[in-house]
């Protein structure tokens, strides 16, 4: 149960002053909660900018370009010509200078008695030079010295969505601020003193009332308090939702591991160091009466597939079941197919279960997987459900973790008695973001490419220069060779993405004909897996898509990448996309179409593709450039949001958070105690819901 002392914190954000029903539904878009923006939502929307009124010289010295407060005598009304063209302009001066105030179709009334000719007002807006003289079109405040000693002098900046205004936004977070309860400090007093930070209550005042624009810097105090505060939250509830899965106890597996010598004699390639490493570390978690929380991070063609085969078949040979979810269908087929034909060459018994499955099908899979007739099953979410039954499920293998939450993660894990959990990604992530979003986890990383994968070339060319891209694909293409062409991202919509798409493979198909497949995400699954199957049979030569072929597809073959409008993308996506090409044994290569002038980071990103194919090094520079929000792309489920945290700014905070969450659980793994009921209150706050109802139930 959420403690009542947070009670005023989550009720509706209608509900706070000045914003009323027509507002509130405004709040809810802009803070994305279609289900009702709360006042807590309204807390944590920070400004990210300020306006500071703070400068307010005589006339003569304004700065012009700048944002200022000047004292005036209003001396003379210019109103628009008699069929009410033109602006409304009212000269005002001081005793070194004067200043034209412009307004556009403003009401001619309002002027006239906001600034009567002869009255002294303080006027405030960004100074402008016109012709040589100073102007400032439509002030931002017209004020009398009673309501300029109410301005405050800096003032937030809120970002908004359409119909709200600064003013709403300004006073909805005041209201909010009123509602905090006194809460009981969980930061140890000697860390406070010693980096001087506001409590969590003052941090959200300081940065909601700046008094100063460094109020509001994400690495200042009251930013870092707030990140500090976040961050504790998340490494708490990783840190016991690990401990629940720890306390069921794990079961030893017993293998030989027979099993795993006759696969990996059949495997086409010998095992790399970095995959013969991470098998025994996950052997001696799977032969040990733990359970095993093991993420197994690799570089795109690493060979994490192989790894988790040779995984499962020890648990097989333990007398075990194995089950490999994957995020999607596509992938889901992918797997199966590449690990059925080893799987079948030492009598491993193995399905594929997706949402797509016939009922007859179904039927039968779910009979076997429950008499124990099945070894491994592959499949998508489907695996989830109730009627997913194993005889004893001894290995979860999730792949692309990160689409994934912690709660599915539990799920998954709890239809076997003491399952132990591999998770994969082939997104490397930097070593900062492991521990923010995998604390609960060891780690293995795959950082070498099996033997014979040749580098790829990449290179960046103007998107001008199409045409002589299609005629050297179109000489590729006559040879034999097979290409992706990748459209770039048009916005935060995946309707103009297809559009662009859509667009892309009419004007190939003009010159390459039915040798042009499309996939992209808003694709019926039975046509996007007969599209891929067209691309991988060698049916289709050219596959238009969308970002959707980022992760996982494997096509040896395909040995062209294109991506228009490269500079669109990430750096660890653009690492992604190059990565589906370069898997066999021909030369590949990665071309990147810009449209110029590039941005600095576009450079950056650029540059850095051409010079390295190691997938670590990207992350980390992704994560200087970017920001900790878009590394594992857009945020997936499961994926901390944070609202406070900047890893690239504030990754110090981390170890700190990591090791105080460490010390809380040392000292009362329910948080029985006083520091740790107050970091309970925490929890709820950050609403790590899961962690908190595990602490309440025991």
């Amino acid at each position: 149960m959420r403690p009542s002392l947070l009670d005023p914190l989550f009720a509706a954000a209608g509900t706070l002053p000045g914003i009323g029903p027509k507002n509130a539904k405004l709040f809810d878009r802009l803070l994305g909660r279609p289900q009702g923006a709360r006042v807590l939502d309204v807390l944590f929307h920070l400004p990210h900018a300020t306006l500071d009124r703070r400068a307010r010289p005589k006339i003569r010295d304004a700065i012009p370009d700048t944002i200022v407060t000047v004292q005036a005598k209003v001396v003379e009304h210019r109103e628009p010509n008699t069929r009410g063209r033109g602006p409304f302009k009212v000269l005002v001066e001081d005793d070194t200078g004067d200043v034209t105030l412009v307004f556009f179709l403003a009401n001619p009334e309002w002027v006239r008695a906001r600034l009567p000719v002869g009255a002294t007002r303080w006027i405030s807006g960004k100074l402008e030079l016109y012709d040589g003289m100073r102007q400032i079109v439509h002030p931002d405040k017209v004020m009398d010295d009673e309501e300029l000693a109410r301005l405050p002098a800096v003032e937030p900046v809120y970002g908004l969505t359409e119909g709200l205004y600064q003013r709403t936004a300004a006073r909805a977070a005041e209201g909010a601020l009123k509602r905090l309860p006194p809460f009981p400090e969980w930061v140890a007093a000697d860390a406070v003193e010693k980096l001087n930070w506001p409590t969590f209550a003052g941090a959200l005042a300081a940065m909601h009332r700046p008094s100063a624009p460094e109020d509001i810097d994400p690495a200042g105090r009251a930013a870092s308090r707030l990140a500090y505060d976040e961050l504790l939250a998340n490494q708490l509830a990783l840190l016991l939702v690990r401990a629940r899965l720890k306390t069921i106890a794990g079961r030893a597996h017993v293998a030989e591991g027979a099993l795993g010598r006759r696969l990996e004699a059949a495997l086409p390639f010998a095992l790399t160091g970095a995959q013969a490493k991470a098998l025994d570390d996950i052997r001696a978690d799977l032969r040990s009466e733990k359970r095993m929380i093991r993420l197994l991070q690799g570089d795109v063609g690493s060979g994490k597939t192989a790894v988790a085969l040779l995984a499962m078949a020890e648990v097989v040979e333990a007398g075990r079941q194995a089950a490999m979810m994957a995020p999607t269908e596509v992938l889901a087929r992918q797997h199966f197919e590449r690990l059925a034909p080893l799987a079948a060459t030492v009598g491993l018994r193995m399905a594929l279960m997706t949402g797509r499955d016939r009922a007859p099908e179904r039927r039968e899979t779910l009979t076997a997987l429950a008499s124990g007739a099945l070894d491994i099953v592959v499949g998508t979410h489907a695996l989830f459900q109730d009627s997913v039954v194993f005889a004893d499920l001894g290995l979860a293998v999730v792949d692309e973790q990160h689409r994934f939450g912690v709660r599915q993660r539990l799920a998954l894990a709890a239809k076997g008695q003491a399952t132990d959990l591999l998770v994969m990604t082939a997104t490397p992530i930097p070593r900062s973001l492991v521990l923010a979003y995998f604390g609960d986890m060891d780690v293995s990383a795959l950082r070498e490419k099996p033997p014979g994968r040749q580098p790829i070339d990449t290179r960046a060319m103007p998107i001008e220069r199409i045409d002589e891209i299609v005629a050297a694909l179109s000489r590729a293409l006559a040879a034999g060779a097979r290409a992706y062409w990748i459209c770039p991202l048009v916005e935060e919509s995946e309707t103009l993405d297809v559009a662009a798409a859509e667009d892309r493979a009419e004007a190939l198909r003009s010159i390459f004909g039915d040798k042009v497949g499309l996939v992209h995400g808003r694709m019926a699954g039975p046509d996007k897996d007969a599209a891929m199957a067209r691309f991988q049979s060698g049916e289709t030569t050219v596959l238009v898509s969308t970002t959707v072929v980022e992760v996982g597809v494997d096509v040896p073959e395909a040995t062209i990448m294109i991506v228009e409008h490269a500079e669109r993308f990430g750096l660890a996506q653009l690492h992604q996309l190059r990565g589906r090409v370069g898997r066999g044994a021909g030369r590949s290569s990665c071309l990147l179409l810009y449209k110029g002038p590039l941005g600095e980071t576009a450079k950056a990103r650029i540059e850095m593709l051409r010079e390295t194919e190691d997938g670590f090094r990207i992350a980390e520079e992704d994560l200087r450039l970017r920001g900790e929000g878009d590394v594992l792309g857009a945020r997936q489920a499961g994926a901390p949001g944070f609202r406070f945290a900047r890893l690239d700014i504030h990754a110090g905070l981390l170890a700190r958070a990591r090791h105080d969450a460490e010390a809380a659980i040392a000292r009362s793994d329910r948080l029985a105690d006083e520091g740790g009921r107050s970091l309970r209150l925490l929890l709820y706050l950050f609403e790590r819901d899961e962690a908190a109802k595990l602490v309440e139930a025991g």
